[in-house]
C-alpha cells in the first residue's frame, strides 16, 4: 500500500515506518481498543495456566471477551493458536470472570457472559496467503488485521475478509479436528441468513431493498452479531437490525453517556419531521449508558425516508 501526502496540488509518497517490536504494536492498540475494535480493554499480559493472553477485551455490546494477540512474525498457526486460547477461555471461565468483576469493581456470573460470542483478534505488519487462507470460513471466531505506520504518524488499519460460504466444520482431516469441534459446540457464528429467516417474504423484500441502497455507502458494511445485524461504518455502529416475523426493530446508535454525564464525541440529535422514531437506552456493566432512536420496520415503510434518517449517523461518524 502507498500513502501520499498532498501538498498544494502535489503529492509526495509518506514512506513506511515499521514498528521496532512486537510490543510497540501492543501498546498502542491497548489504548485504543475503543477507537479501533469499539471494545473496552481489561487486561495486559494476563497470565492463565501456562499461556500468557496479549490483550484481554470487553465487548460491550455482545457481553462477551475479546482476546487480542500481536504478532510481527508470520510463521505461526492462526487456527491452532486461535482455538487454542478459545479453549483456554472456555475452560477457565471463572477466572476471566474474576479479572472483569474487579476492573468494573462489581460481582459478576458467569451468565452475565455471553461465552458463544467470543472472539479472538489477531493483528499483525502483514498477513502471508497461508494464514490468511487459513482463516477463510464462514463461521470461524477470529479476526486477522494488518497494521502499517507511516512516517508521518499515519496509521493504516485493514481487515482481512473472507466471502467463503464454507464451514470450518467442513474440515474432517485436521490433526485439531477434536479441538475445533469442542470449541465450535459452544462458540457460535452466525450468518445473515440466522436474522433474516424470522421475518416474512415482504420483511425480506423490504431488508434487501434497505441493505440494497446502504450498502452502496462508501465504508458500510453489513456485520451479523448473535442477537441483531450491525451496520457499521469503518468499524463505528451506524445501526441495529433486530428481526421478527412481522417487524424489523432498526436502531440508530445515538451515542453514550459516560457515567460522569460526558457525552461520546458523535453524540447526535435525528432530525425526524415524520416522529417515527423513539429515544431508548441501557446500561453498560462500566455504567456507561448507550442511547438510540427505535425506529418499527413494518410492510409500510418509507424506506426512502428511513434512509434519510440513517444517512444522518451516517454523515455523522464521517465527521
Amino acid at each position: 500500500m502507498e500513502v501520499f501526502n498532498l501538498k498544494n496540488d502535489k503529492v509526495e509518497e509518506v514512506e513506511l515506518k515499521p514498528f521496532k517490536l512486537e510490543r510497540d504494536i501492543q501498546n498502542l492498540v491497548e489504548k485504543n481498543t475503543e477507537t479501533f475494535f469499539q471494545l473496552e480493554f481489561i487486561s495486559s499480559e494476563l497470565t492463565v495456566g501456562n499461556y500468557r493472553i496479549d490483550s484481554l477485551c470487553y465487548d460491550n455490546e455482545n457481553n462477551s471477551f475479546v482476546i487480542i494477540e500481536y504478532k510481527k512474525g508470520n510463521s505461526y498457526s492462526v487456527i491452532d493458536q486461535g482455538y487454542t486460547y478459545l479453549q483456554l477461555l472456555l475452560n477457565n471461565k471463572s477466572d476471566f470472570l474474576l479479572v472483569l468483576s474487579q476492573h468494573f469493581n462489581k460481582v459478576l456470573r458467569l451468565e452475565d457472559i455471553d461465552w458463544s460470542q467470543s472472539k479472538i483478534i489477531f493483528v499483525s505488519p502483514s498477513f502471508n496467503s497461508y494464514q490468511k487462507d487459513s482463516v477463510n470460513f464462514k463461521n470461524l471466531p477470529f479476526e486477522l488485521w494488518e497494521i502499517k505506520r507511516f512516517s508521518n504518524n499515519t496509521i493504516v488499519f485493514n481487515k482481512h475478509k473472507s466471502n467463503s460460504k464454507e464451514s470450518i466444520d467442513s474440515l474432517t482431516n485436521t490433526k485439531n479436528k477434536n479441538l475445533i469441534s469442542s470449541v465450535s459446540r459452544e462458540v457460535k457464528v452466525v450468518d445473515e441468513d440466522f436474522h433474516t429467516s424470522k421475518s416474512n417474504p415482504i420483511l425480506m423484500n423490504k431488508w434487501k431493498e434497505l441493505k440494497e441502497v446502504v450498502s452502496n455507502l462508501d465504508g458500510v458494511e453489513v456485520i451479523p452479531k448473535n442477537n441483531y445485524i450491525s451496520l457499521m461504518l469503518n468499524g463505528k455502529t451506524l445501526c441495529y437490525l433486530i428481526f421478527r416475523k412481522n417487524s424489523i426493530s432498526l436502531e440508530i446508535s445515538r451515542g453514550n453517556i459516560n457515567p460522569d454525564g460526558s457525552k461520546s464525541k458523535n453524540y447526535f440529535d435525528l432530525d425526524d419531521p415524520k416522529r417515527i422514531s423513539k429515544e431508548g437506552s441501557w446500561e453498560w456493566k462500566s455504567g456507561t449508558k448507550g442511547t438510540i432512536y427505535k425506529i418499527l420496520i413494518d410492510k409500510n415503510i418509507d424506506l426512502e425516508y428511513l434512509v434519510f434518517l440513517i444517512k444522518q449517523k451516517y454523515n455523522n461518524l464521517s465527521n
